[in-house]
Order: C-alpha cells, then sequence, then structure tokens
C-alpha cells in the first residue's frame, strides 16, 4: 500500500517542488520502488537499483486578456420596467359558435405577469358577473340561454378596482326551443 502511494505521489512532487535538480528512481530487491533526491540506500537488505529520474520542463502559457465588463446600460436611480397587468380568453374563440345542446362551455383566460397577491379574475357574460372573482383562470358555465353572449374578463385588485380587461369574445349558443302550437 505504502509504495503504491508513493508512486501515486510523484507526479504531485514533481510538480510542486521544480526547483530540484534531479530525482532518482530507487527499486529495491523486493520490487518495490522509491522516488528520492538522495540515491543512498534505502532498503533493508542493501540490495538496490538506481535509476536518474529526467525531469521535462513544466508547459505553462500566458494568461489571457480578459476585457473589463461594458459598464451597466441602467443607472441605479432608474425603476425597473413596470409591465402592465393583462388579460385575455384563449378559449373559445371569438365568433364560436356552441353546438345544440344543454348550452354548457368552458372559457379559460391567460393572465401576464401572473396574478399578484389579492388579484381576481372575474368572468363577465353580457356584463353580468359569472360566479365568484377566482384566482383560476377557468371557468364552466352551464345552462346558457340560446343566442348571442359576449364574453369578458376582469382583472381586478385587492380592493376590486378593475385593473385589466380582456378583448370581448363573442359566442352563439344553440339550444332546442319549444315552439308551442
Amino acid at each position: 500500500m505504502r509504495k503504491k502511494w508513493l508512486i501515486a505521489a510523484l507526479p504531485i512532487l514533481l510538480l510542486a517542488l521544480p526547483g530540484w535538480t534531479q530525482i532518482y528512481k530507487v527499486t529495491d530487491d523486493e520490487e518495490g520502488v522509491v522516488f528520492t533526491d538522495r540515491p543512498e540506500t534505502i532498503s533493508n537488505t542493501g540490495h538496490q537499483n538506481v535509476e536518474e529520474v529526467e525531469i521535462q520542463e513544466i508547459n505553462t502559457a500566458a494568461p489571457v486578456d480578459v476585457p473589463p465588463p461594458p459598464p451597466p446600460t441602467a443607472t441605479a436611480t432608474e425603476e425597473p420596467e413596470v409591465v402592465a397587468p393583462t388579460v385575455s380568453i384563449t378559449s373559445p374563440t371569438n365568433e364560436s359558435t356552441i353546438a345544440m345542446g344543454p348550452g354548457n362551455f368552458a372559457v379559460s383566460a391567460s393572465v401576464a405577469p401572473p396574478l399578484n397577491r389579492g388579484e381576481l379574475l372575474v368572468l363577465m357574460i353580457d356584463g353580468q358577473a359569472y360566479g365568484a372573482p377566482q384566482t383560476s383562470s377557468s371557468w364552466f358555465v352551464e345552462a346558457a340561454i340560446r343566442g348571442p353572449h359576449d364574453l369578458v374578463v376582469q382583472r381586478t385588485n385587492s380592493r376590486g378596482k378593475t385593473i385589466a380587461l380582456s378583448e370581448p369574445v363573442r359566442v352563439y349558443v344553440l339550444r332546442p326551443s319549444v315552439i308551442g302550437r
């Protein structure tokens, strides 16, 4: 174990001590190897083979000039850019038709940036709130009456003030009707 450690440590010693002028490899009669700067007898038996180790010049490279980073474009006193809150209806698309049936359909919206604490979304159908304000950006509308309906999503702050409105989306609901005879 000790011999393996010495062999493994040789490259480190060679790099760490470049001031040495000569290194010797000493092999004893039991095939143990030792690297040293003094070739005197190392083994207990006195039988050993000594070889001079040729140390090659260490590779070096000049440092690369790195230009300094450019000065920042914004000064410390400038305010970060504020992104205006937006909301838009992603589904259904404008002028969609809700096929024959009970008048059920899903509404999805996207918001940017994400809702802040206290902000809520309100689905408006024909100018009236549908359900309670919520943080979710999806709704399921049930039993919409037959005919055209204008959908808008409002983004409100924690005090209930509207801070963004989606563009209106018109949907047409087709429902069977019973005509009296």
